[in-house]
């Protein structure tokens, strides 16, 4: 039987006097797997996706991300579990205009203290795996947003993470540049790489899952094969 990797229960978070962002959430992924996290603004999506990755803690409920309870970290340790076990790929990339590829990409080496050479080497595999070597000297001013993604794609892998988290990774993209994202996260997962995205794309759900998780008013309210989800799991 395939290991969990991310184990959610009963989780719930509230942000001042408001309803829940999420209410008694609970959800299990698969090592190995590719699944969206899908649902309409404010549905609890960014949110599901933040308390996984240790950069906010439920009010109550257990979130556990590859042996570690994550809801109990302090935020040095939290810091440190998302350097060594996650990798985040965001909307609108996060890189640095004033670094080279390279150097955005072996940022999170540096940040772990891998060792030069050591943080060299994967840079050089990540940029040939990822079919951006010959950009490895240039700003990502220069780039168009699909390299731009690779890049921050390259960066999120560079410390071999057990998971990826991608927000919106195909939102500020046009429609060629989100295709090759989708083939290239499609990619990574049949390597082996467990990947949870959140996206209001139900196509990209689609290409690149197994499974589609839908969020509605901060619950889980359907958990299906993503070829098997309506169109209306977006709205």
């Amino acid at each position: 039987m395939t290991t969990s990797l991310i184990e959610l229960r009963e989780v719930s978070r509230r942000y001042d006097d408001g309803p829940p962002a999420l209410h008694e959430a609970s959800l299990t992924v698969r090592q190995g797997e590719a699944v969206a996290i899908l649902g309409p603004s404010g549905s609890g999506k960014s949110t599901l996706l933040n308390l996984i990755a240790g950069l906010d803690r439920p009010d109550t409920g257990t979130v556990t991300v590859d042996g570690v309870r994550v809801d109990r970290l302090s935020e040095s340790a939290s810091a440190k579990y998302r350097r060594s076990r996650v990798g985040m790929v965001f909307q609108f990339f996060n890189l640095l205009d004033d670094l080279t590829v390279s150097d955005n990409i072996a940022l999170p080496a540096r940040l772990t203290g891998m060792s030069r050479g050591e943080a060299a080497r994967r840079t050089a595999e990540l940029l040939e795996r990822l079919g951006i070597d010959r950009h490895a000297r240039a700003y990502p001013g220069r780039l168009s947003g699909g390299q731009r993604q690779r890049v921050a794609v390259a960066r999120a892998l560079m410390n071999r993470p057990a998971l990826l988290l991608a927000d919106e990774p195909t939102g500020a993209l046009d429609t060629a540049a989100g295709q090759d994202v989708s083939r290239l996260l499609t990619e990574l997962n049949a390597e082996g790489q467990t990947v949870v995205l959140v996206t209001h794309d139900l196509a990209l759900a689609r290409d690149c899952t197994h499974r589609t998780i839908r969020i509605a008013d901060g619950r889980v309210t359907h958990d299906l094969p993503s070829q098997a989800v309506a169109p209306e799991a977006v709205r």
